[in-house]
């Protein structure tokens, strides 16, 4: 597993310590071409984002289906770099406090909408304390909570006068952070801090939902979108960085299959793709295949105010019945690492040990003590045989065969049969934020390079939660680790906070993700980050 937090934190140590300013979802590569060059030599990458984006609303659109297209879209203060560390971006430079509370930024003179307007430290104030406005209910909201007066604000305690993100001039932005954040720089790279044009967002409040009214300012502007259907990007002339940006255009369809969107690549439609699953063993050899880390988790979500997992027992019970592995080696087959914690590899200590080293398995498949658990549970319930228990999903051939191997583990393993149910992603996202599912399928992307950011989707009041589970002394475990200066400590508190919740079981896990991509050989420098997005603005294609 490549060490890329250790660079990272090496990166950002350095930059608290000297309170520095920085200063600067196929074919033969002949059909590629002829299916993303036109006559006139236009280079058009051809990408399939799966579905439908959610949004393209920075404080809404909290997934990757959203993000990976607006991250080139649109641009933060930072922008993470080919190395995965934060560099500048829209900010030309930076100052930090001594005491590491306080950030001034500085925006490039050349910053400009696609639109042709300035981009303004108060673009930034507007969007940030939007993301954090209760009005707005963003997903991402929690992400704030690193900026004084953020976690108040959100939580209705406080007003947005309170949230220490000031505009000092328009291209000078003063943040002030509640505790010092070594991984701030790293944070505001994610798409939620983006910028807003609040002249634009004021005259028409919709103006991210179609083509004709986005407004970015990052590499790509959106030149089409038929919704449901497909999107084209084109080149951003206004982009201060214009000159690196190789692509004229960036076309993404909207195929949720993976077997369909194999089949596009080999006829040329595609120049990325997945690997179907059943198509793994002889494909995962090509030379076209790039398989990169990953900082990300699939796992099942328990509703634990929907019988019978009001019972830990239970819950137990079935997440012991799972054999990770198995998934992995037969079903899967992209040469995953099988899941038996939350918090993925990759992130090391202030020691030097890797996190999920250290923590160990949490959760491991035992048919015999989960049969034991099921049965006490049971009798804590006095049930005299288990409730019904439907398995949802969002639709997609890949999740659909977990969900199948996962039925048929309980069934031969506890006895216990579930009902599947399936629905597109906004409709099954909905219904899963509302606490509609009994049982779901889920997944953890981390936002920044951190092991915070995996505990503490599971605190009371995040809206990652999902599962109705709360649990006084989790919550207070986190609160301190993110208050917690000395490092050592932090990461106790870290290890003792994902032990408990594999101790409540409100989740278990499937495997940590990776990238797995097929990609033409005449593509070349699309970089994906373990911890963030796709970046589009120095990729190629001949």
């Amino acid at each position: 597993m490549k060490k890329w937090w250790t660079v990272f934190m090496g990166v950002l140590l350095v930059a608290v310590l000297a309170a520095c300013t920085a200063s600067e979802s196929a074919g033969e590569s002949d059909e590629g071409s002829s299916e993303g060059e036109s006559d006139s030599g236009t280079k058009t990458l051809l990408l399939n984002n799966g579905e439908e984006p959610t949004s393209f609303d920075p404080s809404q659109g909290f997934d990757a289906v959203s993000w990976n297209a607006l991250n080139n879209l649109m641009e933060g203060l930072t922008r993470l770099g080919k190395d995965h560390t934060p560099e500048p971006a829209t900010a030309e430079k930076w100052e930090i406090s001594e005491d590491g509370k306080e950030y001034t930024f500085f925006i490039r003179e050349d910053a400009k909408w696609s639109n042709g307007d300035d981009v303004t430290a108060g673009d930034y104030e507007f969007a940030w304390k939007r993301l954090l406005d209760p009005e707005t209910a963003s997903p991402a909201a929690f992400l704030g909570y690193f900026i004084e007066g953020g976690e108040a604000f959100n939580n209705g305690e406080g007003s947005a006068d309170d949230v220490m993100v000031e505009a000092v001039s328009d291209k000078e932005l003063k943040v002030t952070l509640s505790a010092p954040t070594g991984y701030f720089l790293n944070i505001i790279s994610n798409p939620a801090f983006f910028p807003i044009n609040e002249s634009v967002a004021t005259e028409n409040p919709e103006w991210f939902a179609e083509a004709d009214s986005f407004v970015g300012n990052g590499p790509f502007a959106l030149a089409e979108w038929k919704h449901d259907s497909e999107m084209l990007m084109k080149k951003n002339e206004e982009y201060w960085d214009h000159e690196t940006v190789k692509l004229d255009e960036v076309h993404w369809a909207m195929v949720n299959d993976t077997n369909t969107e194999y089949q596009m690549y080999e006829s040329g439609e595609l120049d990325t793709s997945n690997i179907p699953s059943d198509m793994a063993e002889q494909l995962l050899d090509s030379e076209e295949v790039s398989i990169q880390d990953q900082a990300g988790t699939a796992f099942y979500r328990f509703n634990v105010n929907e019988e019978p997992f009001q019972n830990k027992k239970i819950r137990k019970a079935l997440a012991m019945s799972v054999n990770q592995q198995e998934i992995v080696d037969y079903v899967t087959k992209n040469k995953e690492e099988p899941a038996y914690g939350f918090v993925s590899y990759g992130f090391e200590s202030p020691s030097g040990e890797d996190f999920r080293e250290h923590n160990g398995k949490l959760v491991e498949p035992n048919v015999e003590e989960a049969k034991q658990l099921l049965e006490e549970g049971m009798e804590e319930e006095g049930y005299d045989e288990l409730p019904a228990i439907t398995l949802s999903y969002n639709t997609s051939e890949d999740n659909k065969k977990i969900a199948e191997t996962i039925q048929q583990m309980f069934k031969e393993n506890l006895g216990v049969e579930v009902t599947l149910e399936n629905a597109e992603w906004n409709v099954f996202l909905e219904a899963q934020k509302a606490l509609e599912h009994q049982l779901s399928r889920s997944s953890f992307l981390a936002d920044y390079a951190d092991p915070i950011n995996f505990l503490e989707s599971f605190t009371t009041d995040s809206s990652m939660n999902r599962t109705g589970w709360s649990n006084e002394e989790y919550d207070q475990l986190i609160a301190d680790a993110k208050n917690e200066a000395d490092e050592e400590k932090r990461w106790e508190l870290m290890y003792e906070a994902e032990k408990l919740l594999f101790e409540e079981m409100p989740i278990f896990p499937v495997h940590f993700y990776n990238q797995v991509v097929l990609e033409k050989d005449n593509v070349s420098d699309i970089v994906r980050h373990p911890v963030g997005y796709l970046e589009l603005k120095w990729a190629d294609k001949q």
